[in-house]
């Protein structure tokens, strides 16, 4: 990863940036809106912006399917959260609410929620269904990264 540029879907405006490598962890920031492209929290993505961090992202991204009415998605939120900020800047840190956005769940069979699935390069390479705390989280990630 010494020379290599990666392409990296802005949080805030969905711009595509080509950041080096040995520059992710100097918070960089977007071409396109100048915000931080590394906040430590996961974003919130809707159906179109999903698509597009999944498939043009050369970082894995990490989903978070889940619902406001579900009391284990709530409980697990915070430690999502915490997960975030040690898993950044080496995977993109996402949460997709299937309540707003119902096809999402039903394109990826969503059965039951909270759900944590780990894409790269726009395929789902691992998934785990139940509520974690971070530590879990961070630890399951990492088995998943090899």
């Amino acid at each position: 990863m010494s020379t290599e540029s990666l392409h990296v879907v802005c949080p805030h405006c969905d711009g595509v940036n080509r950041v080096p490598a040995q520059r992710l962890g100097e918070q960089p920031t977007c071409g396109k809106c100048q915000h931080q492209l590394f906040a430590g929290k996961p974003a919130d993505l809707a159906s179109a912006r999903f698509l597009k961090h999944i498939e043009r992202s050369d970082l894995p991204v990490l989903v978070d399917f889940w619902a406001p009415w579900c009391g284990p998605c709530r409980t697990m939120a915070p430690f999502y959260e915490q997960a975030a900020k040690r898993l950044e800047p080496r995977v993109r840190v996402v949460k997709v609410d299937t309540e707003a956005n119902p096809d999402i769940g039903a394109r990826y069979a969503i059965r039951s929620i909270p759900t944590l699935a780990l894409f790269r390069n726009g395929r789902e390479v691992a998934r785990q269904a139940g509520a974690m705390d971070a530590n879990s989280i961070v630890a399951w990630v990492a088995r998943q990264m090899g």
